[in-house]
């Protein structure tokens, strides 16, 4: 019994939950004579239950304290923790958001059963990347969670814009992909192993002579990651990517995979660079700063909405990136991070729905469509106006407290590290920039006039996502304890996870991570 109990814990649940619904679509559809929207509604339906189911069996387990491990894959691939379990939340959030906003978004288009059908795969994908103990499980979850997007951004077949887009996105995914690929063939041929923990043990053992590959390696993983994370220099197919795809996909592109990049990254770049006595904090700070601001400089002069928001995804990712630079240096950074990551995937989601609402109702994505929008679309109006403030980390929004965080680690971590505070400012000074084209949407909405000020019926799916966005940003941004308190607990379990794979003995690094043995 208690075999069967780990075999059937939350990640292996989840990905048979959302592998068999995500199967059984086509197959529906495949013996349905319906035609048009009557399928659209129904396939929603049963993508948004699975996913709640999902996302709930993740949540008792956090909410219980069952956290076991799972033996499926030789318990040495999926580990159930509370890392992977703050991630798969975030992303299966995200997930659910998109589904249900395209109840409406996706009516009367063609194929959606294949629509629905890649966003479950695409999320099983996710949620495995965030539990993944072993570089072979992390490459193929990373193909799962990468495939079915590529279909998805270009499935406006008709446009050529997203057609452009899904290639670009195609391109650049499949040189990521095989820059890990060749990353991880380098971990195994010196380290012996593809298990994350062990690898990390060898690379802190790791003989003089084979450092460079080493070296090389972590090189090669931050490459391969930073085109999913939208770093700079590795962020250019994101803005067209984004704009091109479907606008309900630019949230599952913008707030979901970009998510999961992350926590690969975490788990494999950061431990890795620790194992290894890497002092590469400065070129990551460095890596956050150029990141953020070139992110705010394009989208003060974008004129496509769904285009500034893929530049401010962009200009997240640094503000993100603070925490992993000051990772050594200080307790909170790496919970700041984690904070401002499930904090951003809510608020991004919430942004690019909201634009997929304008787009339903209006027909555009230019920033002209938004003239008048705050009488004609209040709710839509109002909830892209918070979701925009709380990205800027205006108080008392959610995205205040997360920012508040990793600014807080910079300027704690002044005593240890000159720079630190410097990044802070930096953080600062950007996210007083970025409101600069927050507030010019919000000018459009409420202080300019359209030809036409005659109310527009809003999607009422997209405006219940919107109405549980607003509540989600106000509501963590009053009492925002809840949230650090788990991302908190969440960075511990992560390296006691990688500790508990092996014991180090000649590296001190894994010691100097908050949570780790010198913690």
């Amino acid at each position: 019994m208690k075999k069967m109990v780990d075999l059937l814990s939350s990640p292996i649940l989840v990905t048979i939950i959302l592998g068999s619904v995500g199967l059984a679509i086509p197959a529906i559809d495949a013996g349905r004579r319906e035609k048009g929207r009557d399928r659209n509604r129904l396939y929603s339906a049963i993508a948004f239950g699975a996913l709640i189911v999902a996302i709930g069996i993740i949540i008792f387990r956090v909410l219980t304290g069952e956290v076991l491990p799972a033996v499926a894959f030789s318990q040495e691939v999926v580990v159930d923790d509370m890392f992977g379990s703050f991630f798969a939340i975030a992303l299966l959030i995200v997930s659910i958001m998109v589904t249900a906003s395209s109840w409406n978004y996706y009516k009367g288009r063609s194929n959606p059963a294949a629509y629905y059908s890649l966003i479950l795969l695409s999320s099983i994908g996710m949620v495995v990347i965030a539990y993944s103990t072993d570089l072979v499980m992390l490459l193929v979850a990373w193909e799962l969670m990468s495939l079915p997007t590529y279909a998805l951004a270009g499935f406006s077949k008709r446009d050529p814009i997203s057609n452009e887009a899904a290639i670009k996105y195609f391109m650049f995914g499949a040189l990521s992909s095989a820059i890990i690929v060749l990353a991880i063939g380098l971990v195994y041929g010196i380290t012996g192993t593809t298990n994350i923990g062990d690898s990390i043990s060898a690379l802190a053992n790791l003989d003089a002579s084979l450092m460079p590959i080493g070296l090389l390696a972590v090189a090669l993983f931050i490459a391969g990651f930073g085109f999913k994370m939208g770093l700079v220099p590795f962020h250019m197919w994101l803005p067209d990517a984004y704009e091109g795809s479907p606008t309900t996909i630019g949230a599952l592109l913008a707030a979901g995979t970009k998510k999961a990049g992350f926590a690969a990254a975490i788990r494999v770049i950061v431990l890795g660079m620790f194992a290894l006595n890497l002092d590469w904090t400065l070129a990551l700070a460095v890596v956050a700063v150029f990141t953020m601001t070139l992110g705010n400089l394009a989208a003060l002069v974008q004129r496509s909405v769904p285009r500034i928001l893929a530049y401010s995804s962009i200009a997240q990712a640094g503000y993100i990136m603070i925490g992993i630079a000051l990772a050594p240096y200080s307790d909170q950074a790496l919970s700041g991070s984690l904070f401002h990551i499930m904090n951003h995937a809510v608020m991004k989601s919430a942004g690019f729905i909201a634009a997929a609402a304008v787009a339903t109702a209006l027909a555009g994505y230019s920033l002209q469509n938004y003239r008048g929008l705050g009488r004609r679309m209040p709710i839509t109006a109002i909830a892209l106006s918070i979701s925009l403030l709380a990205l800027a980390g205006v108080p008392p929004l959610n995205g205040f407290w997360s920012k508040l965080v990793l600014f807080g680690a910079g300027i704690n971590s002044g005593p240890i590290v000159e720079w630190g505070p410097w990044l802070a400012i930096a953080g600062v000074l950007n996210s007083a920039l970025s409101l600069g084209y927050y507030a010019w949407i919000m000018r459009k909405m409420y202080m300019e006039d359209a030809p036409d000020m005659r109310r527009v019926k809003e999607p009422r799916a997209i405006v219940a996502v919107l109405i549980f966005a607003i509540v989600f940003m106000v509501g963590f941004g009053i009492w925002y304890t809840p949230l650090l308190n788990f991302a908190s607990s969440a960075v511990p379990d992560l390296t006691s996870n990688i500790t508990q794979a092996s014991t180090i003995t000649g590296g001190e690094g894994l010691r100097a991570l908050p949570g780790g043995s010198g913690s």
